[in-house]
Order: C-alpha cells, then sequence, then structure tokens
C-alpha cells in the first residue's frame, strides 16, 4: 500500500523515542514536553496540540508554513483575545454534540406546536437549550469581532486559510439571524427558533467553527510557549542533512549550561566520550528534543538552529531487558540498533542517538560491536548519528573514517576532595577514569574495610550514648 501523502509528510519516532525524550510521560511523574508546551485554553486545542506532537512534520514546507503562522501569533498575539472564551467555545461544544429534542419541523405552524410542547413541559431539555442557544450566539459573535479585527492582518502559514475558512462559515444565510446584541431577555420562543437555524441548519457549521477554533487555539499555544521560554525560530534548509546549533540546552534545566551541535556530511557521526554524570546523556536529550521541536515548526531551546529535516528519529538511551519476551539486555539493544539499520536501509533520512550502546556484553564483543557499526554508519549519506561511549580505545581507529568522525568529550574537574562538573563540550576524546574515585568519594570501600559491628555490641553502644 503506498504511503499518503500526510504520512511522507510527517517525522516518524516510534514508542521508544518518545519515551526517551519524554514527550508524552515522564518515567519520575515529572512534567513531560506536551505539559511544558501545552499552553492551550480549550479541551479541543489540547487534543489537537497534542496530534500535532505525535506527527511533527518533515517537509520544509510545512515546516515553514507552521513557522510563519507561529510567527504571526506572537506578533499580533492580542488579536487572539479576542476568539471565544474557554467557558464559551465549551458549553456551545456541548450544546452542538450533546443528545436533546430536535426542533426541526420547517412548517411554521407544525413548529409552533412542538415549541409550545417542549415550552409546556419546562423540563431540564428547555433549559439546556436555553443556555446551549446563549453560548453559541456569544461563541459566533466573538468569532465576528475576530474575523473584523483580524481582516486588515495578513495571516501567515497554516493559520492564513483556518480565517479564510472562517470568514467563509461565518456568512451562511442561517448564522446572519445570530444577532450581535445579547439574547438574554429573549422569549423562549425566539430561543427555540434560533435554535433550529443554530442546531438543526447549521450543526455542522457551528462543529467546523469549533474544530477552527481549535486549531488556532493550538497555533497559538505553540507561539505562547515559544514567547515564554525564549526559544530561537530555527532556519529550515534544502538539501544535504545538516543540524547546526549554537548555545543549545534541555528546556527543563533550571540553570542549563549551553553547548554547540554540528553534524553534516563532512562529519556524519559524533562520537561522544567522558566519565558518567558528565553531562553526555543530558546532551543527547538537549539535542534530540531541540531537533524534535524544530519539526514541530515552533521554537527550540538555542540561540541558533539551522537544520535539513529528517524523515526518522532514533533515540536509544533507556533501554531495558523484557523478562516476558525472553529478551536479554543485548538483545535489546541490538533490536534498536536493528530498526535504526532497517530505516537507513530504506532510503530514509536518519537521525539515530545511540547512548552507551552494547553495554550488555563483554568489553570485547562492545568494542568489536561498536567498531563494526561505527564504520559502517560513516558511509551513509544523509544520514546524522551521535554515539556515546566509554570504549576510547576506539579513538585510532575511527582515525580511519576518512574525517567523517567529530570526536567530542565532556569532562570532570579534579579540584580538592570532590569532582566538579562544568558540563562543557570539549573537541577530542575523554581518557578520565573516575569509578574508583567515584566510589571513594562515596565511602565504599571504607565500609567494606570496616569490621561488622555485632548487634549486642551495638546495643551496648547506643546505650552508652
Amino acid at each position: 500500500m503506498a504511503a499518503t501523502s500526510t504520512e511522507t509528510e510527517t517525522l516518524a519516532l516510534d514508542a521508544h523515542t518518545f519515551k526517551d525524550l519524554e514527550i508524552f510521560a515522564s518515567e519520575t511523574g515529572d512534567a513531560c514536553l506536551f505539559d511544558f508546551c501545552n499552553l492551550t485554553r480549550t479541551e479541543g486545542g489540547t487534543a489537537v496540540l497534542r496530534r500535532r506532537m505525535e506527527r511533527p512534520w518533515c517537509s520544509a514546507e510545512r515546516i515553514r508554513s507552521t513557522q510563519e503562522a507561529v510567527g504571526f501569533a506572537r506578533e499580533q498575539r492580542a488579536l487572539f483575545e479576542a476568539l471565544p472564551s474557554a467557558y464559551v467555545t465549551g458549553m456551545t461544544d456541548t450544546y452542538v454534540h450533546e443528545i436533546l429534542p430536535h426542533l426541526d419541523s420547517r412548517n411554521f405552524f407544525e413548529f409552533l406546536i412542538s415549541a409550545f410542547q417542549l415550552w409546556s413541559q419546562r423540563g431540564s431539555h428547555y433549559y439546556i437549550i436555553l443556555r446551549g442557544v446563549q453560548s453559541a450566539t456569544r461563541f459566533v459573535r466573538a468569532l465576528r469581532n475576530f474575523s473584523t479585527q483580524a481582516r486588515s492582518l495578513p495571516a501567515r502559514g497554516d493559520l492564513a486559510p483556518l480565517l479564510v475558512e472562517l470568514r467563509a462559515l461565518l456568512k451562511r444565510p442561517k448564522l446572519a439571524q445570530v444577532p450581535d446584541c445579547d439574547i438574554a431577555n429573549w422569549g423562549g420562543w425566539r430561543m427555540l427558533r434560533l435554535d433550529q437555524a443554530l442546531r438543526v441548519h447549521e450543526r455542522d457549521t457551528i462543529i467546523r467553527l469549533l474544530e477552527l477554533v481549535h486549531e488556532i487555539d493550538a497555533l497559538v499555544a505553540m507561539a505562547d510557549a515559544t514567547e515564554k521560554y525564549d526559544f530561537v525560530m530555527p532556519q529550515v534548509e534544502e538539501g544535504p542533512m545538516r543540524v547546526q546549533a549554537e548555545g543549545l540546552v534541555h528546556p527543563y534545566l533550571d540553570k542549563p549550561v549551553a553547548n554547540p551541535a554540528a553534524l553534516n556530511q563532512d562529519h556524519r557521526v559524533l562520537f561522544l566520550t567522558g566519565p558518567n554524570m558528565a553531562g553526555k546523556t543530558t546532551y543527547l536529550r538537549a539535542f534530540a528534543t531541540a531537533l524534535y521541536l524544530a519539526h514541530l515548526g515552533m521554537g527550540v531551546p538555542a540561540r541558533s538552529f539551522q537544520f535539513a529535516p529528517v524523515q526518522r528519529l532514533f533515540s536509544s538511551i533507556s533501554l531495558t531487558d523484557d523478562l516476558r519476551r525472553g529478551i536479554s539486555y543485548f538483545r535489546a539493544e541490538a533490536l534498536r540498533v536493528k530498526a535504526v539499520a532497517e530505516a537507513v536501509a530504506s532510503g530514509h533520512r536518519v537521525v539515530a542517538l545511540m547512548d552507551e550502546p552494547f553495554k550488555g556484553t563483554n568489553i570485547k564483543d562492545a568494542f568489536d560491536a561498536s567498531l563494526a557499526i561505527l564504520q559502517r554508519l560513516v558511509t551513509r549519506e544523509n544520514c546524522l548519528f551521535m554515539f556515546s561511549s566509554h570504549l576510547i580505545e576506539l579513538n585510532s581507529h575511527l582515525a580511519t573514517a576518512g574525517g567523517q568522525v567529530d570526536c567530542r568529550y565532556f569532562e570532570a574537574v579534579e579540584n580538592g576532595d570532590r569532582l566538579h562538573f562544568d558540563y562543557r563540550l570539549r573537541p577530542g576524546i575523554s581518557d578520565q577514569r573516575l569509578g574508583m574515585r567515584v566510589l571513594n568519594e562515596e565511602g565504599v570501600f571504607d565500609l567494606l574495610d570496616r569490621k561488622p559491628v555485632r548487634q549486642h555490641q551495638a546495643l551496648a553502644n547506643h546505650l552508652a550514648q
């Protein structure tokens, strides 16, 4: 089956990458990236934003179109305050979707009889309809006001067709029956007549207007998040795969240390080394998160960011074994690398991040596997890779890769009794080995060398104190 145009325009991320980047859930229970960006006002807007974040664009044209809409919303932010409130929008949504009696008779006298029966019962349905009519009237009235204000402003990108359609729908003849004044003092008969226009003749129109408001709400939320977090709008490029960033940080950190990132066809692989806790994994996540946000069409946490869109984004950071399926840790690692290899072999533009792969086997196997994978990755045009490892012995072998591997490292500053991490990315290979020092600093060896204290002696010491 051939891929649809929408599928060919969207960036593919698998469940593991969504999990690694904490896009929709955080293992610690903290806010995920979706929560971080979700500044929508309506439930429908939240659903649209989630849909966008599930399927980012991989088309430069679609990314730029969203960027233009986000830029327009930032420039004209006051305009969008004229949209219907979240309360009015929610009440209108409930009104058109709730199961209520329909006075759909087109004959005047039949309508009058049905309206009289509904009015005379004075049941809950009658009052729900009246409240719904008032909400829908306020909804349409607010949209008219918004449309009038927006008419003189040249909306751009994704917003332009939404506003054109919105104006066209508001001109529907039956919607002309919605007055530009408050209808709170209207009688029941006039309310029910207006209900017939809104919920019978123009129900689909109202539903589509709600959908347009939700689409606009999601785009404005993306603009608000870009503004709130002082993100920079990326520059989208055509041509060979390339990512260039300055001042890149992870958006979750309170006091982040900014670093550059540079991957291109001259340096397709970034080989990252350094001791644990020095910042390798955070750097990988910061890079992948910024690249993901760039494909959404919103701002990213960096001073500058240029990229050519990719089709597949993989991360391999928090792998685990699977006891129920009988998958060991190393097989999980092998399957992860296989998923990347399949995407590369299919000719997709791939960015893949591998954090210390092949930990699940012995050092010799890990070395041989890492070298074999790296030697193949550097040959793949229009693909980019980040590969972190403790196997610094790979350095001499990577020198034969024709300059395609860029080696960078993080390090710990060893001053005084404690280690200090500055989280600065440096060129080259780290040869720091800090395992023994960290164990010493934590007093592990002192505890293991100490003679055990018998329980009665410990109790006597406690009583003596």
